[in-house]
């Protein structure tokens, strides 16, 4: 995080303290100082951040915690040349933008709407303390703005949150400036932006650039006209024109005036006046913009950029205007080798000489990413080129030229993957890649089936759908590398629809679906399964439906629910039964007997295809937990993700699996009570969604509570819930059990919060009772004992019967027993002894066994037995019940150990 470099590192440590709004007794517990102390680092941070309260500083904490570790203001360019004039308009917009939170400036082509726009954010920017970016639209085509506006702010996808949500969760967190840039072609789709973000996150400060008014309620905006004539318009040709040029203050004051002040035809002109010479220049100026007005009053054909621009352009000899022509194809900029590939008949060093002179003219803009040179135009020229491609005849080929660039670089790149050198450029060049797809993927007239075998391609329009479809597929894949994953399902969809056969649409839905896995949108990816087992090959379409019915069982897909699993999908299927994925999916309709599930693992390991084995691994897992074996679903568990370091992190079904492993690694280890194993995959950094709300926040929760992490627990929850409501509340019952985590944490903090978070896990569920949800029902029973036998119940007993029901789901009855029978002991309920004996899951699980001893201990008053239950405690990472073991045994360092939380109770 960008701040004052003089910050010590206490207080650096008081500000990461911050975060989650803790009092200052609260921090001053947790770094074992003073309250008087903590008060003091706080004022100085405030007085050194510049912000007004402390809420803000925790704002600042978080994002110093989060994945982004730098708050910037981004997208500035350098420029190469000086700015020039504008002071009343600059000092105007400043002035709009202190009482306004909406400011467009607004002006034809070429009056020097993003120059001022710059400006104004380069001196504006240290003023927000939490960044912000220039995002120009110019690129983007429709559909792409929040996506662009996104990536220019650094913000990652994080479905199924939509992305205008992960979007608006950045601005929110403070003071943020930003600029959008040439909106005249995407207005609605800004509007609709721009109105969100006015309305949701309310520190956001908005500078927009266009032709014509956004249309948004609350917008002020600025008329930008062209240079003052007599003083800026003067200067700001003086300063363009080249070095030894002699600059005549008539001559100077005539080609303005000539020019109507309009900056863009000024510099344009000037970088004529070198090879022109003064009066060849005032010469050439009059005589074009004569024939171009065809006769009109000279108000009207000054104030006319494309005739300047057209001059300029009738200037250039016809290798340069036959470059320049082509370039247009390109939205975002291009390098030299993206110029000679729509250029093949020119050579590479003749290519680089006129693009040197098509910039000297000012027609192109150069800039440099990293060693490489890149050019673009500005989109008043670019209009203008494209107008003169389409009239040449050139444009098909040119365009065609552009879509096999856009295929080379997206298999290029794709080959640079592992290298971790591919994202600077895939960034840069990425609206060029969309917009070559998006004109691949226009209808084409139909065109006759060939019967197979299917001959070579020669025809344009076949030879452009194939190119097409590698475009998209590439494109999906680094997309998807890129962790865009809601954008590259997109694309791949884009690729099944210019399949040529069911094979090539089998892969993209497949892809798409598995893409939809990866961020936990089960049912998306039942419907494309489902569409994919539609297909016209029996054996495609039987794995197709395979796969369909295994993710209606591995995922949360409430709205495909089968009353019987999908047994009857299966048998709908006359094809190759006796696949590995059938397998797997039969495992799936036959749990919990595990015959089915250990013939899918055979099937599956016969393939040598790891995928395959993970899959039927993550069956076998959960069979074998519904029979009882913890550990050896444990087992399972552990050679996926032994399987999964193996995998690519940029293949859409490789992902899918590594995230599921992890998942399933973090839900067996709790479920056996290898509470330090989990906290470590709560902590680790391999998972490729790693900082997901949704995926990986339930799994520090319950790591974090269950091992006395409880501040740590709590936070996450809050994390958990502010995206998921953010997100439309969507179905996710399969995080219930970590809201009741976060009960669990609260309720030992005791804070208050525990009753909030009891609800809050029924709503995730979607029930009035938490016996009702499997998912719910064993947790929700082991908090409620661990907190009753904590603060104390006057209930004990109807809060131990619940747990000993019978659970659907395993992976939470050990904890739910042991609770159980500790608090039955607790009570003092009638012999309590027998509940000792109804716990049969201990030998499963070590917290159980630990808690057992415990509750022994506290039975019989051996202290040998206490003694060693906190040995086992301590040993399997569980802090909160040693120190509570502890306590039992008259140890008072417990409290300190908790970082002064001290239970009540003991």
């Amino acid at each position: 995080m960008a701040g004052p470099r003089e910050v010590s590192a206490r207080e650096a440590e008081v500000l990461a303290a911050l975060a989650g709004d803790r009092s200052n007794a609260q921090i001053a517990r947790r770094l074992q100082i003073s309250v008087r102390t903590v008060e003091s680092h706080v004022s100085s941070l405030l007085r050194k951040y510049g912000v007004t309260d402390r809420r803000e500083l925790a704002r600042l904490a978080e994002v110093a915690g989060s994945e982004q570790t730098e708050i910037t203001f981004t997208g500035l360019p350098n420029q190469g040349t000086s700015f020039v004039g504008r002071e009343r308009e600059r000092a105007e917009v400043i002035g709009a933008l202190g009482s306004n939170r909406l400011v467009s400036l607004l002006g034809p082509g070429g009056v020097g709407k993003t120059r001022l726009a710059l400006q104004v954010a380069a001196e504006l920017g240290p003023r927000f303390p939490y960044g912000g970016a220039v995002v120009d639209l110019v690129p983007v085509r429709p559909g792409f703005v929040v996506a662009a506006v996104a990536a220019a702010l650094g913000v990652a996808e994080q479905p199924p949150q939509e992305p205008v949500e992960s979007l608006l969760d950045r601005l929110r967190l403070g003071r943020t400036l930003l600029v959008v840039d040439n909106c005249e072609h995407l207005v609605e789709e800004v509007g609709v932006l721009l109105a969100r973000i006015l309305a949701q996150a309310p520190e956001t400060t908005l500078l927009v650039t266009s032709r014509e008014r956004i249309g948004v309620v609350g917008e002020r905006s600025v008329g930008l006209g062209p240079l003052a004539l007599g003083s800026d318009a003067e200067q700001l040709f003086a300063d363009r024109v080249p070095p030894e040029f002699a600059i005549d203050p008539q001559l100077a004051a005539d080609v303005c005036a000539g020019l109507d002040g309009v900056p863009l035809a000024i510099e344009l002109a000037a970088a004529r006046a070198g090879s022109l010479g003064p009066d060849g220049l005032l010469a050439a100026l009059d005589d074009r913009l004569r024939l171009l007005a065809g006769g009109r009053g000279p108000d009207e054909r000054h104030r006319s950029l494309a005739q300047v621009i057209g001059w300029s352009y009738a200037l250039l000899d016809e290798a340069e205007r036959a470059v320049f022509r082509r370039l247009a194809v390109f939205v975002g900029g291009f390098d030299l080798d993206a110029a000679v590939a729509v250029n093949p008949s020119r050579s590479r060093g003749e290519v680089s000489d006129l693009l040197g002179r098509l910039t000297d003219k000012s027609l192109l803009r150069r800039g440099q990413q990293g060693a490489v040179s890149r050019w673009r135009m500005l989109e008043t020229v670019r209009a203008f080129a494209a107008e003169e491609l389409a009239g040449s005849g050139e444009a098909a080929e040119a365009t065609a030229r552009h879509l096999a660039w856009a295929l080379g670089t997206v298999e290029r790149l794709e080959l640079r993957l592992t290298t971790g050198e591919w994202e600077a450029e895939f960034d840069q060049v990425t609206g060029d890649l969309r917009a070559a797809l998006t004109q691949a993927a226009l209808p084409k007239p139909a065109l006759p089936k060939p019967a197979p075998p299917k001959p070579a391609l020669t025809n344009p329009a076949e030879q452009a759908d194939e190119q097409g479809h590698r475009l998209a597929r590439g494109l999906a894949h680094l997309t998807f590398a890129r962790q865009r994953f809601v954008e590259a399902r997109e694309h791949y969809l884009t690729a099944a629809d210019l399949a040529a056969s069911p094979a090539e649409e089998y892969e993209d839905l497949r892809d798409a679906a598995e893409a939809a896995l990866v961020v936990a949108n089960g049912g998306l990816a039942y419907q494309l399964l489902r569409r994919a087992a539609e297909l016209d090959d029996e054996r495609l379409s039987s794995d197709a439906l395979a796969l369909a019915v295994t993710a209606v069982n591995r995922y949360d897909v409430e709205e495909h629910q089968l009353p019987d699993r999908g047994a009857a999908l299966l048998a709908t299927k006359q094809g190759d039964t006796g696949s590995a994925l059938t397998a797997i999916a039969r495992a799936w309709v036959d749990r919990p007997e595990l015959a089915p599930a250990e013939a899918a693992v055979a099937a599956a390991r016969s393939t040598g295809d790891a995928l395959v084995v993970m899959s039927s691994l993550d069956a076998y897992c959960v069979a074998a937990a519904s029979a009882g074996r913890l550990r050896e679903a444990r087992r399972a568990a552990e050679e996926r993700l032994a399987l999964a370091a193996e995998l690519p992190r940029h293949d859409p079904r490789a992902v899918a699996e590594i995230v599921d492993a992890f998942h399933v690694a973090s839900t067996t280890a709790v479920s056996v009570g290898a509470l330090t194993e989990a906290v470590r995959l709560a902590r680790g950094i391999d998972d490729p969604v790693r900082g997901h709300p949704y995926i990986t926040a339930p799994r520090r929760i319950r790591a974090f509570a269950l091992s006395g992490f409880l501040d740590e627990a709590v936070r996450e929850a809050d994390i958990m819930w502010t995206g998921w409501r953010a997100a439309g509340c969507p179905p996710a019952q399969w995080m219930a059990s970590a809201a009741a985590s976060a009960t669990l944490a609260h309720g030992l903090l005791g804070d208050g919060q525990a009753p909030v978070w009891r609800q809050r896990a029924l709503e995730l569920a979607r029930v009035g009772d938490a016996a009702e949800a499997p998912a719910l029902a064993a947790p929700a029973a082991f908090v409620d004992a661990r907190l009753a036998l904590h603060l104390g119940t006057d209930d004990a007993e109807k809060v131990v019967a619940r747990t000993f029901e019978d659970f659907f789901e395993p992976w939470w009855v050990p904890y739910a027993q042991a609770a159980g029978a500790e608090l039955a002991i607790a009570a003092g309920l009638p012999d309590p002894a027998q509940y000792l004996e109804l716990v049969t899951t201990a030998g499963e699980n070590d917290w159980a066994a630990a808690t057992l001893l415990r509750a022994r201990g506290r039975l019989t008053g051996d202290e040998a037995l206490l003694t060693e239950a906190a040995s086992r405690f301590e040993g399997i990472g569980a802090r909160f019940e040693y120190a509570c073991t502890l306590l039992l045994l008259g140890d008072d360092r417990a409290a300190e150990d908790l970082g002064g939380v001290r239970p009540v109770g003991w």
